[in-house]
Protein backbone atom coordinates (compact mmCIF):
# COMPACT_ATOMS: atom_id res chain seq x y z
CA UNK A 1 0.00 0.00 0.00
CA UNK A 2 3.12 2.39 0.66
CA UNK A 3 4.42 1.72 -2.68
CA UNK A 4 1.10 2.52 -4.05
CA UNK A 5 0.38 5.82 -2.39
CA UNK A 6 3.89 6.57 -3.09
CA UNK A 7 3.62 6.02 -6.87
CA UNK A 8 0.25 7.83 -7.09
CA UNK A 9 1.41 11.20 -4.98
CA UNK A 10 5.02 11.47 -5.18
CA UNK A 11 6.14 9.93 -8.36
CA UNK A 12 8.99 11.76 -9.63
CA UNK A 13 7.89 12.46 -12.85
CA UNK A 14 5.12 14.81 -12.19
CA UNK A 15 3.27 15.09 -15.98
CA UNK A 16 1.05 18.00 -16.65
CA UNK A 17 -0.50 17.47 -20.46
CA UNK A 18 -1.76 20.82 -20.34
CA UNK A 19 -2.17 21.87 -22.78
CA UNK A 20 -5.01 24.49 -22.25
CA UNK A 21 -4.66 27.38 -20.33
CA UNK A 22 -7.71 27.79 -18.99
CA UNK A 23 -6.75 27.87 -15.56
CA UNK A 24 -3.44 29.73 -16.42
CA UNK A 25 -5.04 31.94 -18.59
CA UNK A 26 -8.53 33.30 -16.46
CA UNK A 27 -10.31 36.13 -17.16
CA UNK A 28 -8.35 38.14 -14.19
CA UNK A 29 -4.99 37.49 -16.11
CA UNK A 30 -3.67 40.98 -17.68
CA UNK A 31 -4.24 40.50 -21.06
CA UNK A 32 -3.89 43.50 -23.50
CA UNK A 33 -4.46 43.95 -26.71
CA UNK A 34 -0.85 43.79 -28.20
CA UNK A 35 -0.01 41.32 -30.62
CA UNK A 36 2.88 42.58 -32.48
CA UNK A 37 5.51 40.50 -30.77
CA UNK A 38 3.69 37.74 -32.37
CA UNK A 39 3.53 39.64 -34.99
CA UNK A 40 7.17 39.98 -35.35
CA UNK A 41 8.24 35.97 -33.93
CA UNK A 42 5.46 34.11 -35.98
CA UNK A 43 6.43 32.77 -39.31
CA UNK A 44 8.87 33.90 -41.49
CA UNK A 45 6.94 32.44 -44.53
CA UNK A 46 10.38 32.81 -46.85
CA UNK A 47 11.77 30.10 -44.35
CA UNK A 48 11.23 26.24 -44.34
CA UNK A 49 12.62 23.48 -43.12
CA UNK A 50 12.97 21.67 -46.28
CA UNK A 51 14.87 24.73 -47.60
CA UNK A 52 17.14 25.06 -44.48
CA UNK A 53 18.30 21.35 -44.56
CA UNK A 54 18.89 21.82 -47.99
CA UNK A 55 22.70 21.99 -47.84
CA UNK A 56 22.99 18.84 -45.88
CA UNK A 57 20.24 16.95 -47.84
CA UNK A 58 22.98 14.29 -49.34
CA UNK A 59 24.72 14.02 -45.76
CA UNK A 60 21.19 12.98 -43.94
CA UNK A 61 20.80 10.62 -46.63
CA UNK A 62 23.60 8.35 -45.43
CA UNK A 63 24.66 9.70 -42.40
CA UNK A 64 23.45 11.15 -38.97
CA UNK A 65 24.28 15.03 -37.93
CA UNK A 66 24.92 15.60 -34.16
CA UNK A 67 24.75 18.43 -32.09
CA UNK A 68 24.67 17.98 -28.02
CA UNK A 69 22.12 20.78 -26.68
CA UNK A 70 23.85 21.26 -23.37
CA UNK A 71 22.23 25.07 -22.73
CA UNK A 72 18.56 25.04 -21.95
CA UNK A 73 17.82 28.28 -23.61
CA UNK A 74 19.20 26.94 -26.56
CA UNK A 75 17.41 23.27 -26.40
CA UNK A 76 13.75 25.84 -25.81
CA UNK A 77 14.66 27.77 -29.19
CA UNK A 78 15.89 24.37 -30.59
CA UNK A 79 12.66 22.77 -30.27
CA UNK A 80 10.59 26.04 -31.12
CA UNK A 81 12.27 26.29 -34.03
CA UNK A 82 11.43 23.13 -35.42
CA UNK A 83 7.86 23.52 -34.59
CA UNK A 84 7.71 27.22 -36.22
CA UNK A 85 9.07 25.63 -39.97
CA UNK A 86 7.62 21.67 -39.22
CA UNK A 87 6.14 20.84 -43.06
CA UNK A 88 4.48 17.86 -42.34
CA UNK A 89 4.58 15.84 -38.68
CA UNK A 90 5.71 16.76 -35.42
CA UNK A 91 5.37 13.83 -33.02
CA UNK A 92 5.73 13.64 -29.13
CA UNK A 93 6.58 11.96 -26.02
CA UNK A 94 6.74 14.00 -22.92
CA UNK A 95 6.34 13.17 -19.00
CA UNK A 96 6.33 16.67 -18.07
CA UNK A 97 5.11 19.50 -19.83
CA UNK A 98 3.91 22.27 -17.51
CA UNK A 99 1.58 25.23 -18.36
CA UNK A 100 4.31 27.60 -16.88
CA UNK A 101 5.74 30.27 -19.37
CA UNK A 102 7.73 27.53 -21.17
CA UNK A 103 5.44 25.43 -21.26
CA UNK A 104 2.68 27.96 -22.76
CA UNK A 105 5.25 28.82 -25.10
CA UNK A 106 5.55 24.91 -26.59
CA UNK A 107 1.37 24.46 -26.39
CA UNK A 108 1.12 27.64 -28.38
CA UNK A 109 3.55 26.63 -31.19
CA UNK A 110 2.31 23.15 -31.62
CA UNK A 111 -1.40 24.25 -32.15
CA UNK A 112 -0.21 26.92 -34.53
CA UNK A 113 1.72 24.33 -36.25
CA UNK A 114 -1.65 22.53 -36.21
CA UNK A 115 -3.65 25.30 -37.89
CA UNK A 116 -1.41 25.82 -40.86
CA UNK A 117 -1.83 21.84 -41.72
CA UNK A 118 1.17 19.82 -39.65
CA UNK A 119 -0.35 16.65 -37.94
CA UNK A 120 0.85 16.89 -34.38
CA UNK A 121 0.79 13.26 -32.93
CA UNK A 122 1.29 13.32 -29.00
CA UNK A 123 1.18 10.34 -26.58
CA UNK A 124 1.84 10.79 -22.87
CA UNK A 125 1.81 8.18 -20.23
CA UNK A 126 -1.07 7.97 -17.25
CA UNK A 127 0.29 7.43 -14.57
CA UNK A 128 0.76 11.46 -13.82
CA UNK A 129 -1.45 13.09 -15.85
CA UNK A 130 -2.73 16.13 -14.04
CA UNK A 131 -4.89 18.10 -16.47
CA UNK A 132 -8.61 18.71 -16.47
CA UNK A 133 -10.32 15.85 -18.91
CA UNK A 134 -11.91 18.55 -20.57
CA UNK A 135 -9.06 20.56 -21.12
CA UNK A 136 -6.94 17.68 -22.51
CA UNK A 137 -9.88 16.56 -25.11
CA UNK A 138 -10.50 20.43 -26.57
CA UNK A 139 -6.95 20.25 -27.03
CA UNK A 140 -6.64 17.07 -28.82
CA UNK A 141 -10.36 18.35 -30.72
CA UNK A 142 -7.61 20.06 -33.12
CA UNK A 143 -8.80 18.57 -36.66
CA UNK A 144 -4.81 17.99 -37.20
CA UNK A 145 -3.91 17.47 -33.53
CA UNK A 146 -4.21 13.15 -31.87
CA UNK A 147 -3.27 12.82 -28.05
CA UNK A 148 -2.80 9.27 -26.61
CA UNK A 149 -2.30 7.78 -23.53
CA UNK A 150 0.33 4.85 -22.69
CA UNK A 151 -0.75 1.94 -20.34
CA UNK A 152 -4.40 4.11 -18.96
CA UNK A 153 -5.93 3.20 -15.61
CA UNK A 154 -4.15 4.17 -12.97
CA UNK A 155 -5.15 7.86 -13.24
CA UNK A 156 -7.29 9.83 -15.96
CA UNK A 157 -11.18 8.29 -15.00
CA UNK A 158 -9.84 7.27 -11.82
CA UNK A 159 -10.35 8.55 -8.03
CA UNK A 160 -7.84 8.36 -5.88
CA UNK A 161 -9.57 4.80 -4.28
CA UNK A 162 -9.50 3.18 -8.55
CA UNK A 163 -5.76 3.96 -8.27
CA UNK A 164 -4.84 2.10 -5.35
CA UNK A 165 -6.55 -0.98 -6.61
CA UNK A 166 -5.08 -0.91 -9.73
CA UNK A 167 -2.04 -0.89 -8.02
CA UNK A 168 -2.60 -3.71 -5.45
CA UNK A 169 -4.43 -5.87 -8.10
CA UNK A 170 -2.08 -5.64 -10.75
CA UNK A 171 1.07 -4.19 -9.48
CA UNK A 172 3.63 -4.89 -12.32
CA UNK A 173 1.44 -3.64 -15.35
CA UNK A 174 0.67 -0.57 -13.04
CA UNK A 175 4.38 0.33 -12.43
CA UNK A 176 5.43 -0.26 -16.24
CA UNK A 177 5.12 3.46 -17.16
CA UNK A 178 6.39 5.31 -20.54
CA UNK A 179 9.45 7.58 -19.78
CA UNK A 180 10.55 7.46 -23.50
CA UNK A 181 11.36 11.39 -24.53
CA UNK A 182 11.32 11.88 -27.88
CA UNK A 183 10.55 15.08 -30.33
CA UNK A 184 10.24 14.43 -34.05
CA UNK A 185 9.37 17.10 -36.93
CA UNK A 186 8.72 15.98 -40.64
CA UNK A 187 10.36 12.39 -39.76
CA UNK A 188 13.89 13.93 -40.12
CA UNK A 189 14.98 15.75 -37.15
CA UNK A 190 15.06 14.82 -33.61
CA UNK A 191 15.43 16.21 -30.05
CA UNK A 192 15.59 13.21 -27.51
CA UNK A 193 17.38 13.35 -24.11
CA UNK A 194 17.01 14.47 -20.49
CA UNK A 195 14.91 17.57 -20.60
CA UNK A 196 10.97 17.68 -20.04
CA UNK A 197 9.00 20.89 -21.07
CA UNK A 198 9.04 23.51 -18.05
CA UNK A 199 10.53 26.34 -17.00
CA UNK A 200 13.01 24.68 -14.79
CA UNK A 201 14.64 22.28 -17.65
CA UNK A 202 15.32 25.03 -19.52
CA UNK A 203 17.18 27.51 -16.59
CA UNK A 204 14.12 29.97 -16.38
CA UNK A 205 12.61 28.73 -12.64
CA UNK A 206 13.11 30.76 -10.50
CA UNK A 207 13.82 28.73 -7.14
CA UNK A 208 14.74 25.18 -8.76
CA UNK A 209 16.76 24.78 -12.12
CA UNK A 210 17.70 21.17 -13.61
CA UNK A 211 21.56 20.73 -14.91
CA UNK A 212 20.03 18.61 -17.98
CA UNK A 213 21.60 17.30 -21.70
CA UNK A 214 19.78 16.79 -24.53
CA UNK A 215 20.81 15.66 -28.68
CA UNK A 216 19.55 17.03 -31.89
CA UNK A 217 19.91 14.43 -34.57
CA UNK A 218 19.94 15.27 -38.43
CA UNK A 219 19.40 12.09 -40.97
CA UNK A 220 19.78 8.24 -41.03
CA UNK A 221 18.82 7.45 -37.33
CA UNK A 222 15.74 9.34 -37.41
CA UNK A 223 14.19 6.61 -39.46
CA UNK A 224 14.83 4.27 -36.59
CA UNK A 225 13.51 6.91 -34.09
CA UNK A 226 10.19 7.28 -36.39
CA UNK A 227 9.65 3.37 -36.24
CA UNK A 228 9.82 3.75 -32.02
CA UNK A 229 7.79 6.36 -31.99
CA UNK A 230 5.13 4.07 -34.36
CA UNK A 231 5.75 1.66 -32.42
CA UNK A 232 4.36 2.64 -28.73
CA UNK A 233 1.60 4.68 -31.02
CA UNK A 234 0.02 1.39 -32.58
CA UNK A 235 1.02 -0.73 -29.68
CA UNK A 236 -2.26 -2.15 -27.63
CA UNK A 237 -0.73 -0.13 -24.38
CA UNK A 238 -1.68 3.03 -25.71
CA UNK A 239 -5.19 4.32 -26.59
CA UNK A 240 -7.04 7.45 -27.70
CA UNK A 241 -7.49 9.83 -25.16
CA UNK A 242 -11.34 9.94 -25.97
CA UNK A 243 -11.63 5.98 -25.07
CA UNK A 244 -9.92 6.47 -21.98
CA UNK A 245 -12.96 8.31 -20.14
CA UNK A 246 -16.32 6.83 -20.04
CA UNK A 247 -18.14 10.23 -20.54
CA UNK A 248 -17.05 12.99 -23.00
CA UNK A 249 -17.53 16.36 -21.93
CA UNK A 250 -19.54 19.16 -23.96
CA UNK A 251 -18.26 22.00 -25.58
CA UNK A 252 -14.85 20.92 -26.61
CA UNK A 253 -15.01 22.66 -30.03
CA UNK A 254 -16.23 25.75 -30.22
CA UNK A 255 -14.41 28.07 -32.50
CA UNK A 256 -12.93 29.97 -30.06
CA UNK A 257 -11.47 27.40 -27.68
CA UNK A 258 -7.75 28.57 -28.12
CA UNK A 259 -7.65 32.57 -27.78
CA UNK A 260 -6.33 32.84 -24.43
CA UNK A 261 -3.78 31.00 -25.29
CA UNK A 262 -2.93 33.23 -28.03
CA UNK A 263 -3.61 35.76 -26.44
CA UNK A 264 -0.80 34.99 -23.37
CA UNK A 265 1.61 34.00 -25.82
CA UNK A 266 1.51 36.98 -27.62
CA UNK A 267 1.41 39.40 -24.58
CA UNK A 268 5.06 40.13 -24.22
CA UNK A 269 4.48 40.53 -20.60
CA UNK A 270 3.93 37.65 -19.88
CA UNK A 271 7.87 36.42 -20.66
CA UNK A 272 10.63 36.86 -19.55
CA UNK A 273 12.75 39.26 -21.81
CA UNK A 274 15.09 36.65 -22.55
CA UNK A 275 12.63 34.58 -23.92
CA UNK A 276 11.75 36.71 -25.78
CA UNK A 277 14.50 37.66 -27.27
CA UNK A 278 15.54 33.50 -27.95
CA UNK A 279 12.20 33.54 -30.09
CA UNK A 280 12.79 36.40 -32.05
CA UNK A 281 16.25 35.42 -33.10
CA UNK A 282 14.22 31.82 -34.41
CA UNK A 283 15.18 32.49 -37.79
CA UNK A 284 18.89 32.14 -37.15
CA UNK A 285 18.99 29.44 -35.13
CA UNK A 286 19.25 26.56 -37.68
CA UNK A 287 22.51 28.73 -39.14
CA UNK A 288 23.67 28.86 -36.37
CA UNK A 289 24.05 25.47 -35.05
CA UNK A 290 24.98 24.62 -38.84
CA UNK A 291 27.98 27.00 -38.35
CA UNK A 292 29.13 26.07 -35.21
CA UNK A 293 30.94 23.27 -35.84
CA UNK A 294 29.44 21.20 -33.37
CA UNK A 295 27.38 19.96 -35.51
CA UNK A 296 29.18 16.49 -36.51
CA UNK A 297 28.22 14.36 -38.96
CA UNK A 298 28.66 9.94 -38.15
CA UNK A 299 28.34 7.04 -39.52
CA UNK A 300 28.11 5.21 -36.39
CA UNK A 301 25.15 6.66 -34.76
CA UNK A 302 22.40 4.04 -32.76
CA UNK A 303 19.02 5.01 -30.96
CA UNK A 304 18.03 2.03 -28.73
CA UNK A 305 14.62 2.11 -27.72
CA UNK A 306 12.75 -0.66 -25.55
CA UNK A 307 9.45 -2.06 -26.71
CA UNK A 308 6.42 -1.32 -25.15
CA UNK A 309 5.50 -2.86 -21.85
CA UNK A 310 9.75 -3.38 -21.36
CA UNK A 311 9.42 -7.07 -20.30
CA UNK A 312 7.19 -9.94 -19.96
CA UNK A 313 6.87 -10.22 -16.27
CA UNK A 314 8.53 -13.72 -16.29
CA UNK A 315 11.15 -12.25 -13.80
CA UNK A 316 8.62 -10.42 -11.11
CA UNK A 317 9.26 -7.16 -11.55
CA UNK A 318 12.42 -7.45 -12.97
CA UNK A 319 13.59 -8.70 -16.62
CA UNK A 320 15.30 -4.70 -18.12
CA UNK A 321 14.75 -4.52 -21.63
CA UNK A 322 17.28 -3.47 -24.23
CA UNK A 323 18.55 -0.47 -23.20
CA UNK A 324 19.36 -1.84 -20.47
CA UNK A 325 21.24 -4.34 -21.83
CA UNK A 326 22.67 -1.95 -24.06
CA UNK A 327 23.79 0.04 -21.52
CA UNK A 328 25.18 -3.51 -19.37
CA UNK A 329 27.47 -3.87 -22.55
CA UNK A 330 29.16 -0.60 -23.08
CA UNK A 331 30.43 -1.23 -18.88
CA UNK A 332 31.33 -4.34 -19.61
CA UNK A 333 33.07 -3.52 -22.41
CA UNK A 334 34.97 -0.49 -21.75
CA UNK A 335 38.87 -0.38 -21.62
CA UNK A 336 39.95 2.67 -19.18
CA UNK A 337 37.46 4.98 -18.33
CA UNK A 338 33.40 5.32 -17.39
CA UNK A 339 32.36 8.98 -16.67
CA UNK A 340 28.41 9.03 -15.61
CA UNK A 341 26.12 11.40 -14.83
CA UNK A 342 22.59 10.01 -13.36
CA UNK A 343 20.22 12.44 -11.08
CA UNK A 344 19.29 9.04 -9.22
CA UNK A 345 21.63 6.28 -8.33
CA UNK A 346 20.23 3.23 -6.61
CA UNK A 347 22.28 0.34 -7.25
CA UNK A 348 21.47 -3.29 -7.54
CA UNK A 349 23.59 -6.23 -6.26
CA UNK A 350 24.27 -6.89 -10.48
CA UNK A 351 25.30 -3.32 -10.88
CA UNK A 352 27.60 -2.85 -7.65
CA UNK A 353 29.35 -6.35 -9.10
CA UNK A 354 29.46 -4.65 -12.99
CA UNK A 355 31.02 -1.92 -11.71
CA UNK A 356 33.69 -4.10 -9.11
CA UNK A 357 34.35 -6.19 -12.52
CA UNK A 358 35.08 -2.42 -14.41
CA UNK A 359 37.43 -1.41 -11.58
CA UNK A 360 39.23 -4.56 -10.85
CA UNK A 361 40.28 -4.72 -14.81
CA UNK A 362 41.73 -0.81 -14.33
CA UNK A 363 38.78 0.95 -15.38
CA UNK A 364 38.26 4.25 -13.58
CA UNK A 365 34.94 4.76 -12.78
CA UNK A 366 33.31 8.68 -11.86
CA UNK A 367 29.78 9.07 -11.00
CA UNK A 368 28.19 12.18 -10.48
CA UNK A 369 24.51 12.27 -9.02
CA UNK A 370 22.50 14.48 -6.88
CA UNK A 371 23.71 15.41 -3.51
CA UNK A 372 20.34 15.31 -0.51
CA UNK A 373 20.71 19.11 -0.83
CA UNK A 374 20.42 19.27 -4.50
CA UNK A 375 17.77 16.51 -5.03
CA UNK A 376 14.34 16.61 -5.88
CA UNK A 377 13.03 13.06 -5.00
CA UNK A 378 14.13 12.37 -1.38
CA UNK A 379 12.71 8.75 -2.27
CA UNK A 380 15.15 7.78 -4.88
CA UNK A 381 18.19 9.72 -2.45
CA UNK A 382 17.25 7.30 0.68
CA UNK A 383 17.84 3.96 -1.69
CA UNK A 384 20.93 5.35 -2.80
CA UNK A 385 22.26 6.96 0.80
CA UNK A 386 21.38 3.11 1.60
CA UNK A 387 23.93 1.30 -0.67
CA UNK A 388 26.37 4.40 -1.09
CA UNK A 389 29.04 2.33 1.10
CA UNK A 390 28.77 -0.56 -0.88
CA UNK A 391 28.82 1.32 -3.99
CA UNK A 392 32.00 3.22 -2.08
CA UNK A 393 33.45 -0.21 -1.75
CA UNK A 394 33.66 -1.52 -5.69
CA UNK A 395 36.15 1.23 -6.39
CA UNK A 396 34.00 3.89 -7.93
CA UNK A 397 34.08 7.37 -7.32
CA UNK A 398 31.16 9.11 -6.38
CA UNK A 399 30.20 13.01 -6.71
CA UNK A 400 27.66 14.54 -5.34
CA UNK A 401 26.08 17.70 -7.05
CA UNK A 402 26.00 21.12 -5.24
CA UNK A 403 22.95 23.13 -5.31
CA UNK A 404 24.88 25.87 -5.15
CA UNK A 405 27.18 24.93 -8.04
CA UNK A 406 29.38 27.97 -9.29
CA UNK A 407 28.45 26.69 -13.08
CA UNK A 408 24.85 27.64 -12.15
CA UNK A 409 25.61 31.22 -13.01
CA UNK A 410 27.54 30.71 -16.31
CA UNK A 411 24.33 28.21 -17.19
CA UNK A 412 21.55 29.93 -16.29
CA UNK A 413 20.66 33.00 -18.22
CA UNK A 414 21.86 36.17 -17.31
CA UNK A 415 19.15 38.27 -17.04
CA UNK A 416 17.32 35.99 -15.02
CA UNK A 417 20.26 36.11 -12.88
CA UNK A 418 20.11 40.25 -12.97
CA UNK A 419 16.68 40.31 -12.27
CA UNK A 420 16.55 37.77 -8.84
CA UNK A 421 18.29 39.07 -5.86
CA UNK A 422 18.96 35.40 -5.15
CA UNK A 423 20.11 32.13 -7.29
CA UNK A 424 17.89 29.25 -7.58
CA UNK A 425 18.68 25.68 -6.16
CA UNK A 426 20.52 24.06 -9.09
CA UNK A 427 19.90 20.24 -9.75
CA UNK A 428 21.34 17.41 -12.12
CA UNK A 429 19.21 15.99 -14.06
CA UNK A 430 21.27 14.91 -17.06
CA UNK A 431 21.19 11.38 -18.23
CA UNK A 432 24.77 10.70 -19.69
CA UNK A 433 27.98 8.55 -19.81
CA UNK A 434 31.39 8.97 -21.68
CA UNK A 435 33.33 5.51 -22.37
CA UNK A 436 36.73 5.46 -22.97
CA UNK A 437 36.50 9.32 -24.38
CA UNK A 438 34.91 7.96 -27.49
CA UNK A 439 31.57 6.29 -26.71
CA UNK A 440 29.06 9.34 -25.37
CA UNK A 441 25.36 8.08 -24.38
CA UNK A 442 22.82 10.51 -23.72
CA UNK A 443 18.85 9.67 -22.95
CA UNK A 444 16.15 9.29 -20.54
CA UNK A 445 17.68 6.02 -18.36
CA UNK A 446 18.25 7.17 -14.90
CA UNK A 447 20.49 4.26 -12.67
CA UNK A 448 17.68 2.60 -11.20
CA UNK A 449 15.88 0.03 -11.06
CA UNK A 450 12.89 1.35 -12.29
CA UNK A 451 14.90 2.29 -15.25
CA UNK A 452 16.19 -0.86 -15.90
CA UNK A 453 13.27 -2.94 -15.07
CA UNK A 454 10.31 -1.45 -15.26
CA UNK A 455 9.97 2.07 -17.52
CA UNK A 456 10.65 2.09 -21.00
CA UNK A 457 13.80 4.37 -21.72
CA UNK A 458 15.62 5.23 -24.74
CA UNK A 459 19.33 5.93 -25.56
CA UNK A 460 21.46 7.43 -28.23
CA UNK A 461 24.84 5.52 -28.38
CA UNK A 462 27.65 7.82 -30.44
CA UNK A 463 30.63 6.67 -31.33
CA UNK A 464 32.79 10.22 -31.91
CA UNK A 465 35.82 10.98 -29.87
CA UNK A 466 34.75 15.04 -31.19
CA UNK A 467 31.40 14.64 -29.28
CA UNK A 468 32.65 12.57 -26.25
CA UNK A 469 35.26 15.40 -25.78
CA UNK A 470 32.79 18.47 -25.45
CA UNK A 471 30.50 16.00 -23.07
CA UNK A 472 33.27 15.08 -20.95
CA UNK A 473 34.31 18.95 -20.77
CA UNK A 474 30.93 19.59 -19.26
CA UNK A 475 31.64 17.06 -16.64
CA UNK A 476 35.02 17.47 -15.42
CA UNK A 477 33.90 21.14 -15.24
CA UNK A 478 30.98 19.34 -12.61
CA UNK A 479 33.14 17.38 -11.27
CA UNK A 480 35.52 19.83 -9.88
CA UNK A 481 34.76 20.94 -5.81
CA UNK A 482 33.11 24.12 -6.50
CA UNK A 483 30.44 22.11 -8.23
CA UNK A 484 30.13 19.04 -6.44
CA UNK A 485 31.39 17.15 -3.28
CA UNK A 486 33.09 13.72 -3.67
CA UNK A 487 31.64 11.02 -0.84
CA UNK A 488 33.81 8.67 0.25
CA UNK A 489 33.73 6.14 2.88
CA UNK A 490 34.71 8.59 5.66
CA UNK A 491 32.73 11.85 4.29
CA UNK A 492 29.18 12.48 2.78
CA UNK A 493 27.73 15.93 2.64
CA UNK A 494 24.36 15.07 4.32
CA UNK A 495 24.64 17.14 6.60
CA UNK A 496 24.13 20.20 4.33
CA UNK A 497 20.35 20.29 4.86
CA UNK A 498 18.09 20.71 7.57
CA UNK A 499 16.93 17.60 9.79
CA UNK A 500 13.51 17.52 8.71
CA UNK A 501 14.65 16.72 4.78
CA UNK A 502 17.56 14.04 6.62
CA UNK A 503 13.99 12.89 8.59
CA UNK A 504 12.00 12.95 5.21
CA UNK A 505 14.54 10.94 3.85
CA UNK A 506 15.08 8.53 6.61
CA UNK A 507 11.22 7.62 6.73
CA UNK A 508 11.73 6.90 2.75
CA UNK A 509 13.57 3.46 3.40
CA UNK A 510 10.42 1.55 4.01
CA UNK A 511 9.97 2.11 0.07
CA UNK A 512 10.89 -1.02 -1.67
CA UNK A 513 14.09 -0.27 -3.99
CA UNK A 514 12.68 -2.14 -6.70
CA UNK A 515 9.92 0.49 -7.95
CA UNK A 516 12.40 3.53 -7.38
Amino acid sequence: MISAIKLILNYKYSFIVFLLVLASCNEEQKITPQTDFCATIHKNDSVTLTKELAGVKELMATKTGVYVLEDGSGSMVARAWLSEYAEKTIDIQYFIFSTDNVGLIACDYLIRAADRGVKVRIIVDDIMVDADIQDILTFASHKNIEVKIYNPGVNLGKNIFGKIQKFTTDFRTANQRMHNKTFIVDGKVVITGGRNIADEYFDYDHEYNFRDRDILLLGKVAKTVNTSFDQFWNSALTKEVSKVVEELPENITSEDRFDKLHEYACNPYNFWPQVRKRIADLPTTFQKINASGDLVWLDDVHFISDDPGKNDGKSGLGGGGISTSALINLVKNAEATIDIQTPYLITSALAQNLFKDAVDRGVKIRILTNSLASTDNVEAFSSYQTDRKKLLQTGVRIFEFRPDAAERKKIMTGELQEKLDYTPIFGLHAKSMVVDHKTTVIGTFNLDPRSANLNTECVVIVSSEKISKGVLSGMEEEFKPENSWETTVDFNPDAEVNNYKRLKTWTRKLIPKEIL
